[in-house]
């Protein structure tokens, strides 16, 4: 498919900053937040992975003879990391057949009294099912964590997401919707967990001017990039070099350093964001509305599924997670589409286990469904910078790829 040129579609739906969101001053994000989406207090923190790092420290603390902590085996590589560098153990749970939700009786057999936490975890902005977790869990003695980094806005019947486990946590990263570069939020039902997690927090996160100085850099660079002339440039450009060296890991950015960064957020960003808050619910609501739009129009592709929400909740939609009948069929509609500037990237390259720079950290499991899950998904950017047009275009290769008899090619861009 035929590039724009320097127009850049991003591979998730952000909110766009404004120069007003740059302005000097504080604010509430953690209480702004937590009023739009209707949850107990949220605690702010530097990363998504640092809220996660935050919650397991508090649980261990608590509990010190369980070291495991049980996760999808289609997951991010940094909840790896994090497990890892607090010095528990990672226990792998295969998805079901076809989704990235954890197996339900995949999960009974990995939980034990050795079981610390379980994280079912939401993705591209769908709700995944806590209710198992949550049932699995209570037999063992096991706390639930919900990982709702990609579904900041998400809801299932009508409350937001991170709330039916012991403790939800959010990421505020560039790309997953409302951004401050790098951030995070952490809440719980229970007060008294909360107020534990907050003394955590203050012993593990200490102000550091170097790494919020560095942040603030970022952000700024976020909000005069983040637009497609600007992204072609600071994505595009780099995504190109990546995927014709076949490095596919790096393309997606899924090459995690072992050093996971922990320190305050500044007051100035935390004014960022909270300005910038103020249109998140419109901005969501438009999300939401784009996303029924596509997902009517992908569905009568023969042969492509799309992932849509549980009949209980209701998804946030920063991008559209699209499942193809076969690896080789992904790999065609990603070899035309993926350096077109069109939106169209992998979520995660590989299941947990096929990360080779995570061998030290990652249990050699049998997880067939999350590798045959992980070889064919690609995602769809919700980006209104992908115009109606271009999104026909975008259906259409597809459509092709899919009902063609021959065997599917590649372009130059393909993976390897």
């Amino acid at each position: 498919m035929r590039r724009r040129p320097f127009h850049e579609v991003p591979p998730t739906d952000g909110l766009p900053l404004r120069l007003a969101d740059l302005l000097p001053g504080s604010g509430d994000l953690a209480g702004t937040l937590a009023a739009q989406l209707g949850t107990p207090p949220m605690l702010l923190t530097c990363s998504g992975t640092a809220a996660f790092m935050v919650a397991l420290r508090t649980l261990s603390e608590r509990e010190p003879r369980r070291r495991e902590v049980v996760v999808p085996a289609y997951t991010c590589p940094l909840v790896a990391i994090a497990v890892h560098a607090l010095g528990l153990r990672l226990r792998l749970c295969d998805t079901r057949a076809g989704h990235f939700d954890m197996d339900e009786a995949a999960l009974s057999s990995v939980c034990s009294e050795e079981t610390l936490a379980v994280v079912p975890t939401h993705l591209a902005g769908l709700v995944a099912d806590v209710d198992a977790a949550n049932r699995i869990a209570g037999r063992v003695g096991a706390w639930v964590i919900e990982d709702a980094a990609q579904a900041l806005g998400a809801t299932q019947h009508g409350h937001s997401v991170g709330l039916r486990g012991d403790i939800g946590f959010f990421s505020l990263a560039a790309g997953k919707g409302l951004s401050i570069y790098e951030g995070g939020l952490l809440t719980s039902r229970d007060a008294t967990l909360r107020e534990a997690m907050r003394r955590t927090h203050e012993a593990m996160l200490p102000y550091d001017r170097g790494w919020e100085w560095r942040r603030s850099l970022e952000l700024l660079g976020l909000a005069a990039l983040y637009r497609p002339v600007g992204l072609t440039v600071a994505y595009g450009m780099p995504l190109q070099r990546r995927l014709r060296r076949g490095d596919t890991v790096a393309a997606v950015g899924d090459d995690f350093p072992a050093r996971i960064p922990m320190h305050r957020v500044g007051t100035w960003r935390q004014g960022v964001g909270a300005r910038a808050a103020a249109r998140w619910p419109g901005f969501l609501a438009e999300r939401r509305a784009r996303a029924a739009q596509r997902i009517d129009r992908l569905r009568r592709i023969d042969g492509l599924a799309v992932l849509v929400p549980r009949e209980d909740s209701e998804g946030s939609w920063p991008f559209l997670l699209l499942r193809f009948p076969d690896a080789a069929r992904c790999n065609a509609v990603l070899g035309d589409l993926w350096c077109a500037g069109v939106g169209v990237s992998r979520l995660f390259v590989h299941a947990l286990t096929d990360y080779a720079y995570l061998a030290d950290r990652v249990p050699r499991a049998p997880t067939p469904h999350a590798r045959s899950f992980a070889q064919c998904t690609a995602t769809l950017s919700n980006s209104a910078w992908l115009d109606d047009a271009t999104f026909e275009r975008v259906a259409q290769a597809m459509e092709r790829v899919l009902t063609t008899d021959e065997a599917p090619a590649m372009s130059p861009c393909a993976p390897r």
